[in-house]
């Protein structure tokens, strides 16, 4: 079966190479195109809207899963904050520590006294006390360094996590306007429906017509009966008292020709 769809398939494509040449792919292109575009325009808006606003429910769940993201992501940068103020405080004890042992130093004493764990004062020597120097202003300068790192990565995630809170809120707003907007779809859908219910109701005036053509018929008769009822109120066989005045024909033609025969005598001048 398989083979058989293939070969079909084959003769087909081997049968548009003959007839179009190079153009054959531009033609099943358009007809693949105007294919799809049929089918779609055969599908019931109905059926658009409701898929339209499965998708914008479909929203939802990806707009928690961001939300959900971007509360974790608040709560790691605010840490890292809290990291960087820690840090800034142990820096000034550190820098405060390391500028008394300087300025001790700077003196010239033999031996130092500082108080120990135990809140009791201890005697250092100089180089002891050098020693100390060196180690807690190591310590002091990668303690910047590691400031200096921590406020990199906290400005960093602070500008991706703007990013994100604003990307939500643009997402959330996005999401109200295609309801909006599915909302006035769904409305101008509706009226597209009743003026399509208004345009196929077709009037039938058959009766009407009937109605006035029975009432044309009626006034015909009713008028035939009014003329016959005069007709039969005349009187008939009374005399008729007016005279009735003869025209004399001799003089009626005598005019007619006598003005027929001015009109000639005019011509012939």
């Amino acid at each position: 079966m398989i083979k058989k769809s293939l070969f079909a398939g084959g003769a087909v494509v081997l049968l548009l190479a003959l007839l179009f040449g190079r153009d054959a792919l531009s033609y099943v292109q358009t007809g693949i195109s105007r294919t799809r575009e049929a089918v779609k325009d055969a599908v019931p808006l109905e059926f658009e809207i409701g898929r339209a606003e499965r998708m914008i429910k479909d929203l939802d769940p990806e707009i928690r899963r961001n939300m959900h993201v971007i509360a974790k992501e608040e709560v790691e940068v605010a840490d890292l904050k809290k990291n960087v103020d820690d840090v800034d405080a142990k820096l000034a004890k550190s820098e405060k520590d390391v500028l008394r042992l300087t300025n001790d130093l700077k003196r010239g004493d033999s031996n130092y006294y500082y108080n120990t764990s135990a809140d009791i004062k201890r005697s250092f020597t100089s180089d002891e006390v050098k020693t100390e120097l060196e180690n807690r202003f190591a310590r002091h300068k990668a303690m910047e360094e590691t400031k200096a790192k921590l406020s990199k990565i906290v400005s960093a995630r602070q500008k991706g996590l703007n990013a994100a809170q604003e990307k939500l809120t643009a997402m959330k707003a996005a999401k109200g306007q295609l309801e909006v907007e599915l909302q006035n779809l769904r409305a101008r859908l509706e009226l597209v429906k009743v003026a399509q219910a208004s345009s196929s109701c077709q009037f039938d005036d058959s009766s009407l017509s009937r109605a006035r053509g029975l009432m044309k018929d009626i006034s015909t008769r009713i008028d035939v009966q009014e003329k016959l009822s005069n007709a039969d109120t005349s009187a008939v066989g009374e005399i008729d008292l007016e005279e009735k005045v003869h025209s004399d024909i001799t003089s009626e033609v005598s005019k007619y020709f006598g003005a027929k025969s001015d009109e000639n005598i005019v011509k012939l001048d």
